[in-house]
Order: C-alpha cells, then sequence, then structure tokens
C-alpha cells in the first residue's frame, strides 16, 4: 500500500477589512457602480463596527478552531449563534497558527516585495517595523527587506498620477500599492495587490508550517502552491510561479517549486500530487501552500447587510501542509484509495459524492462508518446561512449518509446520528479554495497520534463552470490514518549471496558445455 506521510500543518488568519471593504469583488464592484449607495455606506459602518474588529476576530470562536486555539470538539459544544458567544478571552496564536492584524499584514507584503510596488508612509514603516521585530517568526534578514518609508507627498502622487491603490489602517492612508506595467491589466496595481497578499497570506503559513514541523527552512526541498489567483502577464496568465516566490521569501533556500489550480479543489489534488512525489522518492520535505484571497473579501457582505447581520468575511485564510515520507509515525495519505471526478461521473450531488467518498471506500475495502471524521467543504454556516447558501458542511453531511443508506451501509433513521458522529462543524472563511477540507488536517494529525480517531477523508470540490469552458464539476478526495508501521529494511544473508553466486557459476558452466 503506497503511503506518504503527514507531518505538519499550519493555519493562518488574516484580519483585513480595509482591504476588504475597498478591493473586494462585492464591495469594490458597487463602489464602481454605484458610489455612496446605502449598501456601501452600511458597509463602512459595519466595516468600523466592534463586531468586525481585531479583537474579536480573535475570540470568534471557528477563527479559533481554525489556528488551533480551540479543538473541533470545542466547537460543536460551543453556545449558539457564535457571533453572539465569543469566546471570554482572545488569542492571537493558536497551535497551529495566528490571526494576524492588517498593519502587519501591510509591512509583510512589504517585506514579501521584491519590484518595490508597495509603498509605505515612513511613520507607518517605522510603526509596523517595531511590530514585526517582535515577531516570533520573522527573523533579521526579512526584517531588512522592510522599507524605511516615504514621504506622503510620493504617495500621494504615486495615487493620482499613476493609478496606484490607496492603502489604509484605521481610516488613514498609509500607502499604496503599485502597478508594474502601464497597459498590461494582468500586472495592474489591483491585480499586484491581489498577488501579493496571496503570497504573503502564503509565506506566513509557510514559516508556521517550518515551526510546527521542527525542520529548518532549508529542509524543505519543494514547495507546492494551490491558491486560486493565477500569476503572470498578457502573453502567459496563469504561468507564472507563486510556489519559488513563496519559497525565496520564506528563506527556503533549497526548494523549487510549482503551482497547481484547481478552483476549489485544487489543495486536495495538490496534496496528492505531493503525497505521489513523495512516495516514488522525487522529493522528500514537500510543503503545500496557500494564500488567501482578497477579492473573497466580503463576498456575501450584500446578503448580510440586507439582513442586519455584520459582514463576517473580513479575514482571509492561508494554510500550509507538510508532505513527507512515511516513516512509521503519524498521520498518512493512502494513494491507492483517492478519490476522483471523472468527466463520466455527472454533476449531481448523488454522483459527485459517490466518485469521492463511495468509490474510494470500496477500493480501500472500507465502508462508510470506517471513516470517524468527513471533511469536506468547511465553510462557515454563519457566514453561508444568512447569505442564502445554507449550512454547506451539514448538507454534504446529509448527502454522504444519504448515499450510505443506498448501499446499504446505515439505516434511514440513523442519518441524524451519522451526521453527529462523522461530521464537523464548519469553521473555515468562505475563499473557495480554503475551506476544501484542509483545514481539518492539523485537528486529524492530533486525533490520529493520540487514537481519538483512527481515519479521516478529505475532500475538495471545485466548479469549473467559473472558467466558462465547461459545466463540469470537479473534485478529488484522499484517506488519511494511522501509519501502519515502517516496513522493516530487507537483508541479504551470507548464504544468500553464495547461493546467487553457486547458480550463476551453474549456468555459465552449462553455457560452456553448450
Amino acid at each position: 500500500m503506497a503511503t506518504a506521510a503527514i507531518k505538519a500543518a499550519s493555519y493562518c488568519l488574516i484580519h483585513a477589512p480595509e482591504m476588504g471593504s475597498r478591493y473586494g469583488t462585492t464591495p469594490c464592484q458597487e463602489a464602481s457602480a454605484h458610489p455612496g449607495s446605502a449598501f456601501m455606506t452600511e458597509m463602512e459602518k459595519a466595516r468600523n463596527g466592534p463586531d468586525l474588529s481585531y479583537e474579536a476576530v480573535c475570540r470568534y470562536v471557528p477563527h479559533l478552531t481554525y489556528i488551533g486555539a480551540m479543538t473541533t470538539d470545542d466547537l460543536a459544544g460551543h453556545p449558539r449563534p457564535l457571533l453572539k458567544n465569543l469566546r471570554d478571552t482572545a488569542a492571537r496564536f493558536g497551535a497551529y497558527g495566528e490571526i494576524m492584524p492588517e498593519d502587519e499584514f501591510i509591512g509583510l507584503m512589504d517585506i514579501c516585495d521584491v519590484f518595490d510596488l508597495i509603498r509605505l508612509k515612513k511613520s507607518f514603516a517605522s510603526a509596523v517595523k517595531a511590530k514585526l521585530e517582535a515577531h516570533p517568526l520573522i527573523n533579521d534578514e526579512q526584517i531588512k527587506r522592510l522599507e524605511a518609508g516615504r514621504e506622503a507627498d510620493e504617495i500621494e502622487g504615486e495615487i493620482h498620477n499613476n493609478h496606484a491603490l490607496p492603502l489604509y489602517f484605521k481610516d488613514e492612508l498609509i500607502g499604496c500599492c503599485c502597478g508594474s506595467h502601464a497597459t498590461d491589466t494582468n500586472l495592474s496595481a489591483h491585480v499586484m495587490l491581489e498577488n501579493l497578499a496571496g503570497k504573503a497570506g502564503a509565506v506566513l503559513a509557510l514559516l508556521h508550517l517550518v515551526k510546527n514541523s521542527g525542520l529548518a527552512a532549508s529542509d524543505i526541498d519543494f514547495v507546492v502552491e494551490c491558491s486560486e489567483e493565477a500569476v503572470g502577464d498578457m502573453n502567459q496568465r496563469g504561468g507564472g510561479n507563486m510556489a519559488k516566490a513563496v519559497a525565496e521569501s520564506a528563506g527556503c533556500s533549497e526548494a523549487g517549486g510549482f503551482d497547481l489550480r484547481a478552483f476549489c479543489a485544487g489543495p486536495v489534488a495538490a496534496i496528492i500530487a505531493s503525497a505521489s512525489m513523495t512516495a516514488v522518492g522525487v522529493h522528500r520535505n514537500i510543503a503545500v501552500v496557500s494564500g488567501g484571497s482578497i477579492p473573497k473579501l466580503f463576498m456575501n457582505a450584500r446578503e448580510h447587510i440586507k439582513k442586519g447581520i455584520p459582514p463576517l468575511e473580513n479575514v482571509m485564510g492561508c494554510f500550509a501542509v507538510l508532505v513527507a515520507p512515511d516513516e512509521g509515525e503519524g498521520a498518512v495519505i493512502r494513494l491507492d484509495a483517492t478519490g476522483k471526478h471523472t468527466v463520466a461521473a455527472g454533476a449531481s450531488p448523488q454522483a459527485v459524492t459517490t466518485s469521492l467518498i463511495f468509490d474510494p471506500l470500496q477500493a480501500a475495502g472500507l465502508k462508510f462508518a470506517d471513516v470517524d471524521k468527513y471533511a469536506p467543504e468547511l465553510h462557515d454556516p454563519e457566514v453561508t446561512v444568512p447569505a442564502g447558501a445554507g449550512n454547506v458542511p451539514e448538507a454534504n453531511f446529509k448527502m454522504i449518509a444519504a448515499l450510505a443508506v443506498m448501499k446499504g451501509q446505515c439505516e434511514k433513521d440513523g442519518i441524524a446520528a451519522f451526521v453527529k458522529k462523522h461530521g464537523i462543524p464548519g469553521f473555515a472563511p468562505t475563499q473557495g479554495h480554503i475551506p476544501s477540507g484542509v483545514p481539518y488536517m492539523g485537528h486529524a494529525i492530533d486525533a490520529i497520534k493520540t487514537n481519538k480517531i483512527a481515519r479521516a477523508m478529505i475532500i475538495g470540490k471545485g466548479s469549473l463552470f467559473l472558467g466558462r469552458l465547461t459545466n463540469l464539476a470537479d473534485g478529488a478526495s484522499f484517506l488519511m490514518e494511522k501509519s501502519r508501521g515502517k516496513a522493516p529494511a530487507r537483508t541479504v544473508s551470507k548464504q544468500d549471496v553464495e547461493a546467487v553466486v553457486l547458480d550463476v557459476l551453474a549456468d555459465l558452466a552449462r553455457r560452456l558445455k553448450e
């Protein structure tokens, strides 16, 4: 049975209400089409309200679960609604990562900027430098990359004369992001801001992964980046390599890398690809990483505001997972039982669930109940329910249970119990590739190592129709379980060698006689 180990995981959130309210797709399009609309007025009020403050973000239990400051069991037992029942104490750091405030993240974007696209005011650069110097994972070499800052009139000149995007913190202009080409829309200031944010978030997650794994940054020999933003210019849209850019800024000097794009299914596909490379010895320590998405900040804000609910999509999710050889410890991926959504499968929920869940279980000789926890799209339902999308994780678990009934592996009246036993409450930001099952992997590693669970299935789905090339759905899945132990090394005795030599000599003697 081919396996590869999952040695560590990291998860970070970036508090970004000001970038989101100005450059998230929904508010940005509204500001362009209807400046000064009632929606934009309410957005401004909400952005500055207590429900979206950094303090509130660090007490909101889905966020704390994401970074490992709470377990999924803690989340399941927490009083609801979650927005009205914040945890008593705030936490910036958790077992897997952190929630970074917006000003520090802008500073980190500048550190990750190698083409001088982020320009910061002197006062802001000085203040954020002091904060980043105190960060436990950002070293002196990285701090040296932070610019000293510029005068305010230079920043304002870039905005007014060269179409740079203004950057704000606490409603004060603190810098700008410049474009990188006069006419190429793929290198416009808006796109560069999105790319730099994605890069900086992935760098932060990778720094935490290195710490969590106990490795040195130079031990990472390959990086696979799997976010939804493709980088490149007008001659090669999507042809760039975010992975190498992330590895460079994170100090992974011995790493190669490439990007893998598959919409929301990208992270699961990237982990399967990385596990396959590791299992056959192509690379040893592979970091699968992803930054967050500015476009999807406040994506559902219009519906939230209509219903009088705070628009909670003010954080970007980032993650990193270490794939390494199976050396007999911890959690592994079974490569003999991965799920794929084929062209012929069809796009019905039943067809997708069959392809991604039943088929790999059958290949592994397992039944539905043999998987302790299923991790499909783990969207936070307090975001998706008021937006009209329903409780996405719960709907997925019910579909899995219904298929188990159809296959004769669960009683019809046992669906609710199945969902409770094998499901996980949603806790991930609604950023497409981020909720795709992968946020549970850190929790799964811990639960498998401590024998709380024996097996989990990670499931990612993709909406290929978004590219306007096909109406097909997409998806991939894999099983995580406890390692069965390192295979014993094969030894050869003196008698074995002598027997082979005698056989060769006998064969040679026969040939000479002929």
